[in-house]
């Protein structure tokens, strides 16, 4: 027969934390048919991959494009990457169920975007636009809790009435029925902090009755981060739900190395409940302007401000310069807006991300005019600078944590491994070159050493060059 797709002498890693062996891959359709010698084999298109490292493609389980998607649906920051799925609706954010037709969405729903984004009602009309207008990588979806408030409750500065929960537990089911893969949590923003832990479980039990999951930015992860982690799992317990915890981290130097305690907590509680992590190989966190993250970074840079668009890019401390005013009064000047907080040490960042089951998260923010480097930077980072050139773990277990490990956290059927009858989401690489290059003062500076990618057997992105397919699709529970 005639392959579609040939890939010859590659080092295959399959994702599934194994050695790399020299292999050749078959392609048909949207599926991988064949691993091994195919000498004398046939195929529309060969590609040659001596040298290079063939995996599978990337998934990408905390991100924030939800939008993104439709308004730059060749989705450059991630297939340059080699990522090939990604997971939206994180930290209580989704796009759907909700339309604001003249109101401005709050803190931190304007991450997406502007009123005019939030268009869809439930999420059978977001999955109905993702089939519509496919992005080029796959796309499963959450549903933020948050936005779940915002459209069951009048006022979001209070615990939900029962009637209040109902309406979301209605939602949430209306999501887990179209294909959601669980719910998740921003308890650190003001649409989620008045939410208990009653309301919250309520909701999950929900998810849980479909198999999805919990996912949740934890309501403290500075110096209360023990207290916000047994709420956590105490709703895992409750529900029966699995629950990861968004970008582990352990924010502000009196809490400097407490991860060796946030992971032995995490460990213990693994005998007796499914509890995952994921995290992004940064020092520097990124989210909406809020004053108490400013008060404990050592360095802060403003990623975008409403009120003042010209001081993107900029550290704080030269705003204030710039404004002849303190800190909090330039704060609350420049909201709403985004800024980088430099409040992490590299030593929690490495043991988390060492943690055998820490996936690897971007948490980038698209709509900022100057994000954070992890939108575009994050898996080639953790390839090149934390694999390779620092050599915390080995390429095979970093490509596992990228790869495997997510698609089986989040029931993502026949993806995350290089095996025949998975779907054809490759990328492949050069393991001596592959590298970030995006920085805090350039960040949409693409990675270098991403050779090819492919999604459901089509080719998106070849040496730099974004390709017009869009081949993405839905990814449902499975």
């Amino acid at each position: 027969m005639t392959y579609d797709i040939l890939i010859k002498n590659g080092d295959v890693i399959n994702g599934l934390g194994t050695p790399r062996f020299k292999s050749d891959i078959a392609i048909d359709n949207d599926k991988i048919v064949a691993i091994s010698s195919l000498d004398g084999a046939k195929a529309e298109m060969v590609i040659d991959a001596t040298d290079m490292i063939v995996s599978p493609g990337f998934i990408d389980v905390h991100t924030h494009d939800d939008n993104l998607i439709f308004s730059d649906s060749s989705m450059r920051p991630k297939i340059s990457q080699g990522v090939t799925s990604i997971i939206v609706g994180n930290c209580g954010v989704s796009l759907a169920p909700l339309i604001l037709n003249q109101v401005s969405p709050p803190p931190p729903q304007d991450l997406l975007g502007e009123k005019d984004s939030y268009k869809y009602s439930n999420f059978s009309e977001y999955r109905s636009a993702i089939e519509k207008y496919p992005p080029a990588t796959n796309v499963g979806f959450l549903a933020g809790h948050g936005t779940l408030r915002i459209c069951a409750m009048e006022s979001t500065e209070k615990p939900a009435s029962p009637s209040e929960i109902k309406k979301m537990q209605i939602l949430i089911d209306e999501a887990m029925s179209v294909g959601g893969l669980g719910i998740s949590t921003g308890l650190i923003y003001e649409p989620n902090k008045a939410a208990t832990i009653d309301e919250i479980s309520a909701v999950t039990e929900v998810v849980a009755n479909y198999g999805g999951i919990y996912t949740t930015h934890m309501r403290d992860e500075s110096n209360q981060i023990n207290k916000s982690i047994e709420e956590t799992l105490l709703i895992g317990q409750r529900t029966n739900a699995p629950v990861i915890i968004s970008h582990h981290k352990c924010m502000g130097k009196s809490n400097y190395g407490r991860s060796s305690e946030t992971l032995r907590r995490i460990n213990q509680a693994k005998s007796f409940q499914t509890v995952g992590l994921d995290a992004y190989p940064y020092t520097a966190a990124s989210t909406v302007i809020l004053p108490e993250m400013v008060e404990m970074s050592e360095r802060v840079i403003i990623t975008w401000s409403k009120t003042f668009p010209n001081f993107s890019g900029h550290d704080l401390e030269y705003i204030c310069n710039q404004m002849k005013c303190k800190k909090e009064d330039a704060v609350k000047a420049l909201m709403p807006g985004g800024a980088i907080y430099f409040l992490m040490n590299e030593s929690d960042v490495q043991k988390i991300l060492q943690h055998p089951d820490t996936m690897i998260g971007s948490d980038g923010l698209p709509n900022d005019k100057h994000p954070h480097p992890r939108l575009w930077g994050t898996f080639p980072r953790v390839l090149g600078h934390y694999a390779r050139d620092i050599g915390i773990f080995t390429l095979e277990e970093a490509v596992r944590k990228m790869t495997s490990l997510s698609a089986r956290t989040f029931k993502l059927k026949n993806r995350g491994e290089l095996i025949p009858g998975s779907f054809a989401d490759v990328v492949i690489f050069d393991p001596k070159t592959v590298k970030d290059n995006a920085t805090y003062d350039n960040p949409l500076k693409p990675s270098e050493g991403i050779h090819t990618v492919i999604v459901n057997g089509t080719i998106v992105f070849e040496n730099g060059i974004h390709l017009s397919s869009r081949p993405g699709v839905p990814l449902l529970r499975s």
